[in-house]
C-alpha cells in the first residue's frame, strides 16, 4: 500500500545547462507534480532552469557542485532547506552534492531524517570519493553495464540496487508535419550548403574520449572517395582548447564545407530526424547511449562502437548498427553499405521515459509501503 501523505522531494545535481542527467532531472519533477507531489531542485542553475520552474517545481540556487573546500560551507544552508521544506527524499545525481547531502543527513536524527537516493549515471574513477553513489538507501543504476560495474568494484547490498533505464518518449517518431517543414526550412536557410548532401551526425560532448576525431577522419574518407555527404557534430565543448584542436584539424583536412561543428541545440529531436545515419563512438565505455535510444525511435540507423552501454543498447534494439572499437575499416564500410541502401529501423517499445518516470517513482514510493 502506498503512501497517502504528500511527498516532498528533492533532486540535486550540479547545474542544469544541457545533457542527460539534467534532461532525466526535469524529466523526473514534471512526473512528481502530475502526480500530486512537491518538487524541489538544488543545482547551481543554467539554462534549463526556467522550464523546471515553468512547469512548477521550486528551484534553489546553490552551488553544489564547485569543487572547493569552500563548498562544504553550504552544509548548514542545506540542512535549513531540508527542515524548513519538510523533505522526504532527497536523490543525489552527481558525487559532489551526494557527499554534501550524506553529511547533512548525519546532523538529523534518523527518525526525522529523510531517505537518501542516488543514481549511478556513470563510471567515476574508482575510489573512496566515488564510492558515496552507492551509499544510498536506495542506488538507482541506468544500464547493466553500470549495475555490473559497481558490483564488481563496491561492496554493495545488490537488493537496494534499482535497474532503471533513462528513456526517451514511446511517441518519439518522424513528424512530416507543418512544424517539421517550417522547422527544415528554417535549417536550409542557415545551412544552404548541406541541403542536397546525405547527413552524418555525431551528437556527443566534445571531449577527447567521444570519438569526434574519428568522426572527422570517416568524414574525410567518405569525401575523399567522392561521397556527397556532410558531418554534422552537435554538442557543448567540455575545453576551448580542444575545440581548438577540433577546428584545426578540419581545416587542415580540408573540410571546412564538410563538417560543421553546431553546439548544444535544443532541436536534437528534428536534427536526427534529418540526419541519414548518427554516430556513438566514443573511445571510453558509455554509462548509456540515450542518442542511441533517440535515433532508433525516431528511425535513423545508427552506427557505434560495442562498448560499453552504447554496444548494450545497439544489441538490444539494432544489431546491425554494431562494429569493434576502433575499426576504422568496419566503420567506413558500414558508413557506406548504409548510405548504398538506408536499413530499415524496426520500432521498439524498450526504453520509454513513461517507464523510466513511472518506475522512479515507485522507487520514491516503496519507502513509504505500509505507512
Amino acid at each position: 500500500m502506498e503512501s497517502k501523505k504528500q511527498l516532498t522531494i528533492a533532486q540535486v545535481l550540479p547545474n542544469l545547462d544541457s545533457g542527460g542527467v539534467e534532461r532525466g532531472t526535469l524529466e523526473i519533477a514534471e512526473y512528481l507534480l502530475i502526480n500530486g507531489q512537491k518538487s524541489i531542485v538544488i543545482s547551481g542553475g543554467g539554462r534549463l532552469e526556467e522550464n523546471l520552474k515553468k512547469n512548477g517545481s521550486l528551484h534553489i540556487n546553490l552551488k553544489v557542485g564547485k569543487k572547493s573546500l569552500l563548498t562544504l560551507f553550504l552544509i548548514p544552508k542545506l540542512l535549513k532547506i531540508i527542515i524548513e521544506n519538510k523533505i522526504d527524499i532527497i536523490h543525489a545525481r552527481s558525487r559532489l552534492p551526494a557527499w554534501l547531502i550524506y553529511i547533512t543527513l548525519k546532523l538529523i536524527p534518523i527518525k526525522q531524517r529523510p531517505f537518501f537516493v542516488t543514481t549511478v549515471h556513470g563510471l567515476n574513477k574508482i575510489s573512496w570519493y566515488s564510492r558515496i553513489m552507492t551509499k544510498g538507501d536506495k542506488v538507482i543504476v541506468i544500464s547493466k553495464f553500470i549495475k555490473n560495474f559497481i558490483l564488481s568494484n563496491y561492496k554493495i547490498d545488490p537488493k537496494k540496487i534499482f535497474l532503471i533505464y533513462r528513456g526517451v518518449p514511446s511517441k518519439l517518431k518522424k513528424q512530416n508535419n507543418f512544424f517539421f517543414t517550417r522547422w527544415l526550412k528554417e535549417w536550409n536557410d542557415k545551412y544552404p550548403y548541406i541541403k542536397k548532401k546525405k547527413v552524418l551526425t555525431i551528437s556527443a560532448r566534445i571531449s577527447r574520449t567521444k570519438g569526434i576525431e574519428i568522426f572527422i577522419h570517416l568524414i574525410k574518407k567518405l569525401i575523399e572517395e567522392g561521397l556527397e555527404v556532410h558531418g554534422l557534430i552537435v554538442g557543448e565543448a567540455k575545453s576551448s582548447n580542444y575545440l581548438k584542436i577540433i577546428n584545426k584539424k578540419i581545416k587542415n583536412f580540408n573540410l571546412t564545407n564538410d563538417i560543421t561543428i553546431v553546439g548544444y541545440r535544443d532541436d536534437i529531436y528534428n536534427i536526427l530526424q534529418y540526419s541519414h545515419i548518427t554516430y556513438c563512438l566514443s573511445t571510453l565505455p558509455e554509462p548509456f547511449g540515450r542518442g542511441v535510444i533517440e535515433s532508433i525511435k525516431i528511425g535513423t540507423p545508427v552506427i557505434g562502437f560495442n562498448l560499453g552501454g552504447c554496444g548494450e543498447q545497439l544489441k538490444n534494439i539494432f544489431p546491425n548498427g554494431l562494429i569493434e572499437l576502433n575499426d576504422n575499416e568496419a566503420l567506413l564500410a558500414k558508413t557506406k553499405e548504409f548510405l548504398t541502401k538506408k536499413p530499415v529501423v524496426k520500432k521498439t517499445n524498450l526504453y520509454s521515459l513513461e517507464k523510466m518516470k513511472a518506475e522512479t517513482y515507485k522507487v520514491y514510493q516503496s519507502f513509504f509501503k505500509n505507512h
